[in-house]
């Protein structure tokens, strides 16, 4: 669980109790920002194919929610995105529904430690990487890790899900 003295976050739990290797990347939110992963691009002078965000998008006619992990730089193909989990159709779910189902807030939502897990798909693009950059859970944190890490911690699946 995270710290209840607010330095700790879901997301830092989980990685910690997997054991998983990774690195906290702090820095200054601007709370005027809303475009949360350029904001860590620039903060950290890093590269914005390295750096991932995390989307909530509602798939197929039920409507489920799946997570979308991918470089801060492109956008969500909803077509692909809607193929890969199992889908004809996706689209971006609302910010509200999305907090409440991770417990985080926008700009800090990570694939990680989320409330209510979601079936998560990573773009293929991540495995080109030794380390990756994600959410760490708040807005102004991000943690670095391994791209396969991620995938089993959030039992992900890999597909070509940006463009």
């Amino acid at each position: 669980m995270a710290r209840r003295d607010g330095t700790g976050t879901p997301a830092i739990a989980a990685l910690v109790a997997a054991g998983a290797a990774h690195t906290l990347h702090p820095y200054p939110h601007d709370p005027r920002s809303s475009a949360f992963g350029d904001e860590a691009v620039a903060a950290l002078g890093l590269d914005p194919r390295h750096v991932f965000k995390t989307l909530i998008a509602r798939v197929g006619p039920a409507g489920g929610l799946v997570c979308a992990v991918l470089p801060v730089a492109d956008r969500l193909d909803l077509k692909a995105f809607a193929a890969a989990a199992g889908g004809k159709r996706a689209e971006l779910a609302d910010p509200a529904a999305a907090q409440r189902s991770s417990g985080y807030v926008v700009g800090g939502i990570s694939p990680l430690g989320q409330r209510h897990p979601l079936p998560t798909i990573i773009d293929d693009s991540a495995r080109a990487w030794p380390t990756i950059f994600v959410s760490a859970g708040r807005r102004g944190l991000q943690v670095e890790l391994a791209p396969t890490d991620l995938a089993a911690l959030t039992d992900a699946r890999w597909a070509a899900i940006a463009r």
